[in-house]
């Protein structure tokens, strides 16, 4: 059965559905030796390439549902290389063959905390879109007095440079003199808007961590620069909430013998970040190949 191409190219994890529209439009994929259109179908037979490399298709059977939860230091970058030569979030992302990891939205530089990467382009793309509405919490810190009547406009809502905005919900979550944690939610993902609403109150914000993603949460144990795989029930609730048919495999499996190897590869991810270094102010991260 035939399958629009950016719809396969996406599945199999070269980027997001529209990066992949892009990249067709661009002239960047051929099939079979010929410059391909937005539109085309492809079969699993066809021999389709990407700025001249040949790529394997696999169809929605071949291809396993994975997706990490990534522990994001401040001072990395969304993007897969930066002309500036800072340090990017895939760096220390495990290899994949015939493969990529597609990042689940972005968080900006200085900002850490939970960033989900999957193997499935479809996926990120529907969890990223606005219409899914998926809820995210922030650990806030802010620097000097916020006034009670601050507090109730975020609740309520505020006029930013792109439109409306406010937090589903905003609570003190303790602090030492002139710095206070806060926890907020909301259901959006537009550019800084968590520190643009504080901003909006003339409120500093001194340090951002997202610590959960629906129902996915940070793993206190996951140091800053390491990944965690997902288990299948975590995978799956992400794909129920994006609109997709389960993932029946996972490579972590379901027995206890997946769960050692599990504690075994977190192991091994503590020890990674531990050997990371800074060296002229660039980060030289361990990898490992999954």
């Amino acid at each position: 059965m035939s399958e629009k191409l950016q719809k396969v190219l996406a599945r199999a994890g070269h980027g997001s559905r529209r990066e992949m529209e892009a990249w067709i439009a661009a002239g960047r994929v051929s099939i079979d030796g010929e410059i391909a259109n937005l539109g085309d179908r492809v079969e699993a037979d066809v021999k389709v390439r990407i700025d001249g490399r040949a790529i394997s298709l696999k169809s929605a059977d071949e291809v396993i549902c994975r997706v990490l939860a990534y522990h994001k230091p401040e001072g990395e970058i969304c993007s897969r290389k930066d002309p500036e030569g800072r340090p990017t979030v895939f760096q220390r992302l495990p290899n994949m063959r015939d493969s990529r990891w597609v990042a689940v939205g972005r968080l900006d530089i200085n900002t850490s905390g939970l960033l989900l990467f999957t193997s499935d382009g479809e996926l990120a793309n529907r969890l990223m879109h606005p219409s899914n509405e998926v809820d995210r919490e922030y650990a806030v810190r802010t620097f000097g007095e916020v006034p009670e009547v601050a507090v109730q406009r975020l609740r309520t809502g505020v006029t930013l440079e792109d439109g409306p905005a406010m937090f589903d919900s905003i609570k003190p979550a303790g602090g030492e003199g002139i710095n206070q944690w806060w926890h907020v939610t909301l259901r959006e993902g537009r550019n800084r808007e968590v520190r643009r609403l504080w901003e909006s109150q003339e409120v500093q914000v001194s340090r951002l961590i997202r610590i959960r993603y629906g129902m996915v949460e940070l793993p206190k144990s996951l140091p800053r620069g390491g990944w965690l795989e997902l288990p299948l029930d975590q995978v799956n609730y992400l794909r129920q909430v994006a609109g997709l048919e389960p993932e029946t495999r996972s490579l972590l499996g379901n027995d206890k013998h997946s769960v050692a190897r599990s504690k075994v590869k977190s192991a091994k991810i503590r020890r990674a970040v531990r050997k990371t270094k800074v060296s002229g102010g660039k980060t030289k991260p361990s990898r490992q190949r999954s």
